[in-house]
Order: C-alpha cells, then sequence, then structure tokens
C-alpha cells in the first residue's frame, strides 16, 4: 500500500524538485500528486482518496473541509515555525528524509485502522541488557552490542526503555520527534503505531537506529508493562530490524518477566566486586525460584557480562549456571565515545546466544 500525497505549491521549481526527490528516494511508499492550484487541489482529494496533503503557507485551507480521512500540514520557510493556524507546520528546506518522517507522522495520526502496512515478521533477533547492580555500565554494553551488530552490516535498533535512561548518551541524528511522541502514540490509540514508529526513528551515523530520550523523565514512568509489550511487538511487526537490543532496568517481578519472555538472550552486566557478586547470585536465585514451573526458563537463556573489571578487587563468580562471554576492564578517564570504541568491536557480542 501507497501513501496518496497531495503536495500544493505556488513554486513551480521546489514543487518539480521536491516531487521528483519523492519519486527517486520513496517511489515504493508515495503516489505523489502535486498542484500549484488550490481549487484544483481541493477538488481532487476526494476522488483520489488523498491520505495527506501539504499546502505551502501562502495558502489559507479550510481544514475543515478536508476529508476525514485525509492528514494535513503547512509547508513553511522557516525551520523555527511549528505551527500555521493551529496547523503542523514542516519546513520546506531540510533534509528529505526529514521531510519524508513529519509526512509520515502526519499520515500516522490520521490513519488510526490502516492495514496492509506491516511488512515483515517477527523474525527479529531480542538482546536484553540489565544491571543487576547499578554503575556496571550495562547501557553501555547494550549500546557497545548495538553497534557491533550493526557494523556486521545488520539492521540494529537500539531502544532504551530505562526509566531515567537515555539513548542520547550513546547515539546522535537529527529529527525533532522522541519517546515522548512514542509514549503519546501508545497512549492516545489515535494513531497507527507503526507508522509513528517509523516516523520517529532516529539513525545514527554508525549504522544503528534509535529514538531520542523522552522530553522529560516523567514520561518514561507512564508506560506501563503492557504499553512496552505493545511498543517491542510493534517493533517486531515491522520488518525493519533483525536486531533489536533493549536496554531495560533491572527487575524480576512477574510483569517484568512478561517483557523477558519476547527475548532470544538476557545479558546481566556485572562488576565482579564483592558486592556486585552478591547482587547476581540472590538475583539468580529469585529468578530460578520463581520459574520453576515455567514453560520456558528464562535462566537458560541468561548469560554474563563483567564490565568495569579489576584485577584488584574483582572476581568471577563461578557458583552459578550463568554463562559468561567475556568482559572489559575499568577505562579511565575515557569519554563515552572513546569506551564504546574499545569495546564495539569484541567478539563477545558474537557468542550472545
Amino acid at each position: 500500500m501507497k501513501i496518496k500525497l497531495a503536495i500544493l505549491e505556488r513554486d513551480q521549481n521546489y514543487l518539480n524538485r521536491i516531487v521528483s526527490v519523492f519519486n527517486t528516494k520513496y517511489a515504493d511508499k508515495f503516489e505523489i500528486y502535486s498542484f500549484t492550484n488550490q481549487e484544483v487541489a481541493m477538488s481532487t482529494l476526494d476522488n483520489a482518496k488523498i491520505d495527506v496533503l501539504v499546502a505551502s503557507d501562502t495558502f489559507e485551507i479550510d481544514v475543515a473541509s478536508l476529508p476525514k480521512r485525509c492528514g494535513f500540514a503547512y509547508f513553511v520557510d522557516s525551520m523555527d515555525v511549528e505551527t500555521v493556524n493551529d496547523q503542523r507546520a514542516i519546513a520546506k528546506f531540510q533534509k528529505v528524509d526529514l521531510i519524508y518522517k513529519q509526512i509520515l507522522s502526519v499520515f500516522s495520526e490520521n490513519a488510526v485502522n490502516v492495514s496492509g502496512l506491516k511488512l515483515g515478521d517477527d523474525a527479529a533477533k531480542i538482546i536484553a541488557f540489565q544491571s543487576v547492580s547499578g554503575g556496571c555500565g550495562g547501557s553501555t554494553m547494550a549500546a557497545a552490542c548495538a553497534l557491533h551488530y550493526a557494523a556486521q552490516g545488520n539492521k540494529v535498533l537500539y531502544l532504551n526503555l530505562e526509566k531515567f535512561g537515555s539513548s542520547d548518551s550513546f547515539f546522535s541524528a537529527e529529527g525533532q520527534f522522541d519517546m515522548s511522541d512514542i509514549i503519546f502514540a501508545l497512549k492516545s490509540k489515535k494513531t497507527n503505531l507503526a507508522l509513528k514508529l517509523e516516523s520517529c526513528v532516529k539513525h545514527d551515523s554508525r549504522g544503528v537506529c534509535f529514538y531520542s530520550q523522552s522530553k522529560i523523565a516523567l514520561d518514561m514512568l507512564e508506560l506501563s508493562t503492557d504499553d512496552i509489550l505493545k511498543l517491542i511487538n510493534e517493533v517486531k511487526l515491522m520488518g525493519s530490524y533483525n536486531v533489536i537490543v533493549l536496554d531495560l532496568d533491572f527487575s524480576i517481578d512477574m510483569e517484568y518477566l512478561k517483557i523477558l519472555r519476547l527475548t532470544h538472550s538476557v545479558v546481566w552486566v556485572g562488576d565482579g566486586s564483592e558486592i556486585s557478586n552478591n547482587k547476581l547470585f540472590r538475583a539468580f536465585n529469585a529468578l530460578s525460584t520463581i520459574e520453576q514451573n515455567a514453560d520456558a526458563s528464562l535462566v537458560n537463556r541468561l548469560q554474563l557480562i563483567y564490565n568495569k573489571f579489576s584485577s584488584k578487587t574483582s572476581k568471577t563468580i563461578d557458583e552459578i549456571g550463568i554463562k559468561s562471554i567475556g568482559g572489559n576492564p575499568r577505562f579511565e578517564h575515557a569519554t563515552t565515545t572513546m569506551v564504546l570504541d574499545q569495546i564495539y568491536k569484541k567478539d563477545m557480542f558474537d557468542k550472545i546466544v
């Protein structure tokens, strides 16, 4: 299914350029209708079943007269303008990828029951990272894992679901959307979620896709277990990724275990200290007890990475049945980028089952 996009623009040169670029880059996504005459454009919307109309702000559009199925936004010259006449504004002079995402977002918010757009399946490999004890660098390991698989040519999504986590600590890209937009879409149920996810995702130059941190941390507290399950399943069904790396807070309560059951592997991160090893031991025993009667045991999916391991104060823990797949020393006075560059090429990530 293609989105039927109508563009109403007085500047014929710009109109020709944007239509040409869209037809080249997004021929599989859009069926383009272009107009310079408002009357002709408006008369075409209903008959052609246009999904989205984007009109230059030099036109005054009666939004109430648009067909119900048709989303709408204004084209504007300035990046600083967010709305025109209470309608969304899209800057004309920015990267076409960003224009595409914003148009897709307009469509997703107006298309609650769109069918035929899920072209993938649930074949993605899902790897979850958790730090049983704080400060061990679980998020750094998750980000390094995402970079590792991306460097191998995989389509990778790093999905940080920690309450106070931040993807932006590890990855960067242009774009105006973030996790707050995703959370709103999950809660409102008035948006085609798959399209919203596609319109909000960002692409780091090293090949990892991610969602920026929420506008305020409290937004993440709104996510229920059911919301997270829906989000992960929707990402799987999009078929856009073959590796999904989840960066999770640590918990083994019954609700949270529903999330872990969606994974292929769960990687616990510790630093080998006495405190960390004690927490790992207790957490493993607790999970084993909880899962005594489970049909598919999560214990069998557990693997361990030692991070910030010190030859003086750390030691491996061998008395529990968690397979250690590798480790890293403590990197003194190193930036996050420097640490990731040291870690992501290691073959320990290939050992994740």
